[in-house]
């Protein structure tokens, strides 16, 4: 009889769940691509004059942002067609329908969150802290350190900033970061503040000389869509989700930077 009375009011709180359950699956719908994107391609405004994210070589459109754009499509299931427009331009065309998706370097604009959805950052392009491999440097430590930079740079403004702060930094300011980074190579500066950028493109050109680095501010890269069809918007995201899973996110950013 106890046991009876155990099963009856497992019962009796586990049908409940049940057709919630059932009722749920009912009203789910798969995301539909031919729904998302109903002229049966994804087409990605850019804007192809900033190297190495986008940029024209011949008549085509290279670069990071159009290698994501296509494993993007490709793992959506549609082909990719991109569409150069300048900077200015890239807002308006994509609430108007223009074109799908913007995949161009874009930060996040909080003022445009009523007309466009963002996807998760795939990319961070925040200053990073350069130091020798052997004299590694934290940002912690960097009291009375020199430490070379661009002048007039987000760069500059983080070192003001911890100026303001109390922090007493030996300043070394550049004119480009590559030079603030040879500053730092030739024994010239303890360390180096650089967007991550300008970094990896640096250390690509300087395959035998290793360093230490440490991001200190983030500032993330991210994919815009329209507000509707939302299903665009899930689709990006989880398809990037799925190239940052199985490396191919990394190994694309590998290739340019």
């Amino acid at each position: 009889m106890k046991r009876r009375l155990q099963v009856t009011r497992a019962l009796t709180v586990a049908l409940p769940l049940l057709f919630l359950v059932a009722a749920s699956l009912r009203h789910y719908q798969p995301l539909d691509p031919a729904v998302a994107f109903p002229a049966g391609e994804i087409v990605i405004g850019v804007d192809a004059s900033f190297p190495p994210f986008a940029f024209d070589e011949g008549g085509e459109s290279r670069g990071l942002d159009i290698d994501l754009g296509i494993a993007l499509a490709r793992e959506i299931g549609l082909s990719a067609r991109f569409v150069s427009i300048s900077f200015n331009g890239l807002y308006d065309s994509l609430i108007a329908g223009k074109v799908d998706l913007l995949i161009s370097a874009l930060r996040v604009e909080p003022a445009r969150r009523d007309d466009v959805r963002y996807s998760q950052p795939y990319y961070n392009n925040g200053l990073v802290l350069v130091s020798e491999a052997s004299a590694s440097l934290e940002p912690e430590a960097l009291a009375g350190a020199p430490i070379a930079y661009e002048y007039a740079s987000s760069a500059d403004s983080q070192i003001r900033a911890w100026e303001r702060a109390g922090m007493r930094i030996e300043k070394r300011p550049y004119e480009l970061p590559a030079y603030a980074l040879d500053a730092l190579r030739f024994g010239q500066a303890e360390g180096a503040l650089v967007d991550a950028t300008s970094y990896r493109l640096y250390a690509k050109t300087q395959s035998d000389w290793r360093a230490n680095v440490s991001f200190v501010t983030h500032d993330p890269y991210v994919i815009a869509a329209r507000l509707d069809p939302s299903d665009a918007w899930k689709l990006v995201d989880s398809a990037l989700s799925a190239l940052k899973a199985s490396g191919e996110l990394a190994r694309i950013v590998e290739t340019w930077l």
